[in-house]
């Protein structure tokens, strides 16, 4: 006769997830750890420069060589900021047809300057073309080139390659069709990574190092992921690291990159809307527009914005441009503003804003209505330009 056996698996299911919520609580742990090493340690320089700054207010050149350390410092957390909304909110990358192999060879070269590592760069002449986000893929080379240097405190080679290859069905990632890839291998001479450490290594803050080091791999996992990409790792203690990427290609040749600037004799000056629920961003953003030459006036939602606009053209002091913020919380975001605007002033001119760079309406933003785009925080010359070029140009 059979034998029926039952058991009872109810604590083994039990006990597997409580570990799962325990390694999810033990990453989280060290991601917030990891950003408030980080963040705290620029914080220190920003403070400090900014108090030196202010003990010499009389002597011009240590006044600006503070200010320039500060911006640097701000520029890096800037940099932090982005990385991790890049590996928390995946986003969608701003895309361009791009030859991946000089912008590879200038960001590697770029990123190990000054270090005591040699590259090795080998790029196939006929290396496909490819459609990324040119600022997220310097984030994959730079994070990979300088992985590579921690990994060699004593110098050594990284050797960098790319090529063109065919992947089989089988090989593809979800959801894709094209089977041409650009295959970018990066290997390096360092210590190593032991096998139980090799299946971590894409969590955050994930390192056998005490101090934190970054969201570096995090962010080089989720970068490749929304790109529809493929990244592997092979490692030995003391023999070395190669990670293995494979983009999409598109198989075409980049079109010749060309200039969108409008050229004026002068600084084309106008009148200014901006809306942000933020009292803080919206009178910076003032300042730094009445210090280009522009009349400024505010809006905390996207109703009270409609409103201003609305009344502005019953007047006949229109505003020239509106800057929006995307997201305001328990109000009309740019998203929903820029519609109601156009139905109000078809020919209204708009720029959307956010800390949320990688947005879909940032990413997109000519397919909502906006006619250019600033993520936050600003930066003077590249805002400027934005305005410039907006203003400038002849209403459709």
């Amino acid at each position: 006769g059979s034998i029926i056996v039952i058991r009872d698996i109810t604590e083994k299911v039990h006990l597997r997830k409580e570990m799962e919520t325990n390694q999810k609580l033990e990453s989280i742990g060290l991601l917030a750890g990891g950003i408030a090493h980080d963040f705290n340690n620029l914080l220190t320089a920003i403070y400090g420069n900014i108090s030196l700054a202010k003990m010499f207010p009389d002597n011009q050149e240590k006044v600006s060589h503070y200010l320039e350390k500060t911006e640097q410092s701000l520029s890096q957390a800037q940099g932090l900021t982005q990385q991790l909304l890049t590996f928390a909110r995946g986003g969608s990358p701003v895309k361009q047809l791009v030859a991946i192999g000089p912008l590879l060879h200038e960001v590697a070269k770029f990123s190990l300057r000054g270090s005591n590592t040699d590259v090795e760069i080998n790029i196939a002449t006929d290396l496909w073309s490819a459609s990324v986000d040119t600022g997220q893929f310097s984030q994959i080379i730079n994070n990979l080139a300088m992985n590579a240097s921690q990994a060699m405190p004593n110098g050594g080679r990284l050797t960098i390659k790319a090529e063109n290859v065919i992947l089989s069905p089988a090989e593809l990632p979800v959801e894709s069709n094209n089977d041409r890839f650009i295959k970018i291998t990066m290997s390096d001479q360092g210590v190593g990574i032991s096998p139980e450490h090799l299946n971590k290594i894409f969590d955050p803050y994930f390192t056998t190092k005490r101090t934190g080091s970054g969201l570096g791999l995090a962010t080089v996992f989720s970068i490749i992921k929304n790109h529809n990409g493929l990244i592997n790792v092979e490692s030995k203690s003391d023999a070395g690291t190669t990670f293995t990427i494979h983009l999409p290609a598109s198989g075409t040749t980049p079109a010749a990159a060309t200039e969108h600037t409008t050229e004026t004799n002068q600084m084309v000056t106008g009148k200014i809307l901006v809306m942000d629920d933020e009292e803080v961003v919206r009178e910076t953003c003032g300042e730094m527009l009445i210090v280009m030459g522009h009349t400024v006036d505010y809006a905390a939602n996207g109703q009270e914005a409609l409103d201003k606009y609305q009344q502005a053209l019953k007047v006949q002091q229109p505003f020239d441009l509106v800057i929006m913020d995307l997201t305001i919380p328990g109000g009309i975001g740019g998203k929903e503003a820029i519609q109601l605007l156009l139905e109000i002033d078809p020919k209204a001119k708009a720029i959307v804003s956010s800390g949320y760079s990688h947005d879909d309406v940032m990413a997109n933003f000519r397919d909502y209505g906006f006619l250019g785009v600033v993520a936050k925080p600003y930066i003077m010359d590249s805002f400027s330009r934005v305005i410039q070029e907006i203003l400038a140009r002849p209403a459709d």
